[in-house]
């Protein structure tokens, strides 16, 4: 006779999920890395979809260069800050800091671009 179990909902289930990645970790301070990682995991898609475009464009040779995902405001990652990055060491001991310095990096280019940005912004509205 086949037992009858309970199916759980996607909510329910991602819930519990959360809860044992959580671990130790207060739950005030986890939505920081929640958070942070599911900003890194949208920008490195928008990333990886306009490195795609580039492809399919025949620029190869523009991949590695910031402006080229800029111009389309897309933040250009460093491979240790793209999620491609963090699954494949996703099974090492080290997967704490490999995040760590995936949000790090990532954070240092966002700040940068938006700091370049707003220079010249205010270059422009001032001449």
């Amino acid at each position: 006779m086949a037992q009858n179990k309970k199916q759980k909902s996607m909510e329910e289930t991602l819930w519990d999920s959360a809860n044992k990645l959580r671990g130790t970790v207060e739950s005030s301070e986890y939505k920081h890395v929640v958070l942070g990682l599911i900003f890194l995991k949208f920008a490195s898609d928008k990333f990886e979809e306009r490195r795609q475009e580039l492809k399919d464009e025949g620029k190869e040779k523009y991949l590695d260069m910031v402006e080229f995902y800029t111009q389309k405001n897309v933040f250009f990652l460093p491979e240790e800050s793209r999620w491609s990055h963090i699954i494949n060491n996703s099974k090492q001991d080290n997967i704490a800091l490999i995040i760590d310095t995936a949000l790090h990096l990532n954070g240092q280019v966002s700040f940068n671009y938006y700091m370049i940005k707003f220079s010249i912004f205010t270059v422009k509205r001032v001449t």
